[in-house]
């Protein structure tokens, strides 16, 4: 820990010197760009919802609905466990992945919003295929959309965010995005139950309503301003530096517009930002970039989201019931993930991890527990153990949302240097939609194999996952995004890669700070 003050007072300097308070034009801007969170919320809530339903099963899944109701086929946990079925759900995430390339050139050459209005626009036709789909090939070719949709919105919505925070409201506003995921999918668990009493077309209508959320992102990126950074790092230094006193509320903006100077000028120098962020001085926020939306799949949550309604009805909820508690699962990742805007700019994000990983495991291994003795073969849940699991679910539930759901996004986006963002947000995205579609595409085949071990299985990656925050994840609350270079400069272990100063940065920092009224 060698040089730790010296470097704790850097930071603080680098935070002093950054003036500006939360403004509403910030509020607005943060608010209109966050309801890009509701169309991957929409999505991973409506899917699960929609494969429970006997009249979508019927038409493009009569294996599935057939199997379903043999009685004598029936094998507990084995009820949905089809490759198309799973394809359906997992075909949108594949093109999140390939889409997150795209984006990352246009959110760097043309910015931020084209990549947001280009996102809700790819997510709005896809939503208009699924609600006429006539057809499998139909009803892929829209989920194909809405992936791109998801690909572009999750890559420039969190960069977004986190550029047009001020530093000591950066977590708070940047979990915005991930609390529009949580309103998306309690919206959608509510509009499912609702509409599994249309017959036959209840579907139609689930899947169509996606278009409503992507309509908010489409016309509310039309309005949106871009940010500071993206506009500097283009060249138009003089809007974005009246953008960046606009949004801070002061015409005191020197030091952190002297920084984005500097960055652009390090960003525009950059013409490989996919090679460079290959060096061994950018190998902190590689690893980031990688494991932290990796970790974020293996804590199981999106298995439980996409196919809550399907879960339930596996472990003899009936079908009423079973989206009944999808919603109240949907209701508790709303109001955890409101603890996490409020704690994480306070605790830090650290904590944040640790805890929820202690309270994650607990819950897995109690489920996995009661599953194991009280339900399969001639066994069938109680209602007081059904309400325990449902309970014990949304402890689970709870300690992702304030944790790993919010901070799986967080982090990855605040730690890049400005000529590495796009690519490293990039890689972000790219990891996380790979892995989302793994997880997906095999939930039900493991859990049909694995049984009530799927949560051990999750709980077992939950301790990799907190033994790795608490050696390798630094804390990087109240650091101005700019100056994060400080935090793996500290870290006992990234110090190694990290060079010891940027001589630049250092000794000609307050001759520039002079001469920057005059730019």
């Amino acid at each position: 820990m060698a040089g730790g003050t010296a470097l704790s007072v850097e930071g603080n300097r680098a935070d002093l010197q950054y003036e500006g308070r939360m403004t509403l034009f910030v509020a607005i801007a943060c608010i209109v760009a966050a309801s890009g969170g509701l169309i991957f919320g929409y999505d991973i809530g409506i899917s699960g919802g929609v494969t429970a339903m006997d009249d979508f099963l019927e038409k493009f899944f009569p294996v599935v609905e057939s199997h379903k109701n043999d009685s004598k086929k029936d094998q507990d946990y084995c009820k949905y466990n089809n490759e198309a079925l799973t394809a359906f759900t997992s075909s949108l995430y594949i093109a999140a992945l390939v889409a997150s390339f795209g984006a990352s050139f246009i959110t760097r050459r043309y910015g931020r919003r084209p990549s947001i209005l280009f996102g809700g626009f790819s997510f709005l036709v896809g939503a208009a295929l699924n609600a006429a789909a006539a057809n499998l090939a139909m009803l892929i070719l829209g989920r194909i959309l809405l992936g791109v949709g998801v690909g572009f919105g999750n890559q420039a919505v969190p960069l977004y965010l986190s550029e047009m925070a001020p530093a000591k409201l950066r977590g708070s506003l940047n979990i915005m995005f991930q609390l529009a995921i949580t309103i998306g999918i309690l919206a959608a668990n509510l509009i499912n139950y609702g509409t599994d009493k249309i017959k036959p077309w209840g579907w139609r209508v689930s899947l169509g309503l996606a278009g409503v959320p992507a309509l908010l992102m489409f016309v509310g990126g039309l309005f949106l301003p871009e940010t500071p950074n993206s506009l500097i790092e283009r060249g138009y230094q003089d809007k974005g530096r009246a953008l960046l006193e606009k949004v801070r509320g002061t015409k005191n903006v020197d030091a952190e517009f002297q920084d984005l100077v500097q960055a652009s000028e390090k960003a525009n120098a950059i013409k490989q930002p996919f090679r460079n962020i290959l060096e061994k001085r950018n190998r902190p926020q590689l690893v980031m970039a990688t494991l932290i939306p990796f970790f974020q799949q293996f804590t199981g949550i999106n298995a439980i989201m996409f196919y809550a309604p399907v879960l339930f009805k596996t472990i003899g909820f009936g079908g009423n019931a079973s989206l009944y508690s999808a919603v109240i699962t949907g209701a508790v990742n709303v109001v955890a993930t409101l603890v996490s805007i409020f704690t994480v700019d306070r605790w830090g994000r650290r904590l944040l991890f640790l805890e929820a990983g202690v309270q994650m495991f607990i819950a897995q291994v109690v489920i996995a527990i009661v599953l194991g003795e009280k339900f399969g073969g001639t066994k069938e849940l109680s209602k007081g153990f059904a309400a325990l699991v449902v309970v014990v679910i949304c402890v689970y539930v709870s300690a992702f949302a304030w944790s790993w759901g919010p901070l799986g996004w967080l982090v990855p986006s605040e730690i890049f240097p400005l000529e590495t963002r796009s690519a490293g947000q990039s890689i972000t995205v790219s990891v996380n939609m790979l892995f989302t579609f793994v997880i997906a595409q095999a939930f039900l085949a493991m859990l049909c194999h694995l049984k009530y071990g799927i949560f051990l299985f999750f709980a077992g990656w939950v301790v990799v996952m907190s033994l790795f925050v608490y050696f390798f994840l630094p804390e990087t609350k109240n650091v101005p995004i700019e100056e994060m270079i400080t935090v793996w400069r500290k870290h006992w272990f990234w110090k190694l890669f990290v060079p010891a100063a940027d001589t630049y940065a250092v000794e000609q920092r307050p001759m520039v700070l002079n001469d920057s009224k005059e730019g």
